[in-house]
């Protein structure tokens, strides 16, 4: 199973650029926005580039070169996970001088109030929009999208393998029961924005999230994307009280840390 380190090494990780949930933490940056690294059977994918992604990634140690990406995912278009979509198409395709990468993203990101400049699109080997339950590769890295959270915008969450454990990414969404059984996976990487719930908002609370590993069952669960009362209750208190209560590992993520397999 995965183990956790505070720096990433050559191989296969997940690194965690940022654990900013929701609005506030984000624009007073209590916590990084950078997204997640995921390097895979040599691949790079960068899921939701946030505000100064970019610079995380050169702040991190080792540094991690965007010119390496291979793609770029979006699980939805909100400015907490897509803000330096731009700046990072711009990177992996080192400036539009070599036509490369790949970039998945849900349709309204290229709609209307689109979140990717026109400009940068040409940049791109493709830019693909997510369908529900597709299963999507970029070299020898593959990915299903889940079906449709229930959200503001089109969202969509991912589920991959590295090496032979099974992972899910469960972002923004509201409760509902079919999450647990897309996502039964023996890492479950959840976003838990609110410690209560709240009536309207449609993200994930602690005890939803509390109920989703406990139906799940995953070898381990890691909280990230923490909203203001997160922070305040101390997110690494909570994982610990879910993991006696459960039975089951469960860790607040850092910004900056890394799960290595």
């Amino acid at each position: 199973m995965a183990k956790i380190e505070a720096k990433a090494k050559e191989g296969d990780f997940i690194k965690f650029l940022g654990t900013a949930g929701a609005r506030f933490v984000m624009i007073k940056q209590l916590r990084a926005s950078g997204g997640l690294w995921i390097s895979s059977a040599g691949v790079n994918i960068l899921v939701d580039p946030g505000p100064g992604s970019i610079t995380r990634c050169a702040a991190s140690r080792p540094k991690l070169d965007p010119g390496k990406l291979d793609a770029v995912i979006l699980t939805h278009r909100h400015l907490d996970h897509s803000a330096d979509i731009n700046v990072m198409i711009e990177a992996m395709s080192e400036g539009g001088f070599k036509k490369r990468g790949l970039v998945f993203c849900p349709r309204d990101a290229l709609g209307e109030d689109a979140v990717i400049l026109k400009y940068l699109r040409a940049f791109t080997q493709k830019i693909q929009g997510l369908v529900p339950l597709r299963y999507y590769s970029v070299g020898n890295f593959s990915f299903q999208a889940s079906m449709r959270h229930l959200h503001p915008v089109e969202t969509y969450g991912i589920r991959f393998k590295i090496k032979n454990t099974t992972v899910g990414l469960l972002t923004d969404t509201r409760y509902f029961k079919e999450l647990a059984d897309f996502y039964k996976t023996e890492l479950l990487i959840i976003s838990v924005v609110f410690l209560e719930p709240r009536i309207g908002i449609d993200h994930l609370s602690l005890a939803e999230a509390q109920e989703l590993i406990k139906e799940i069952k995953p070898k381990k669960a890691v909280l990230t994307h923490f909203g203001m009362n997160m922070l305040k209750a101390r997110p690494h208190i909570q994982a610990e009280a879910l993991s006696q209560k459960l039975g089951i590992e469960v860790i607040a993520a850092r910004d900056g840390m890394s799960i290595e397999f």
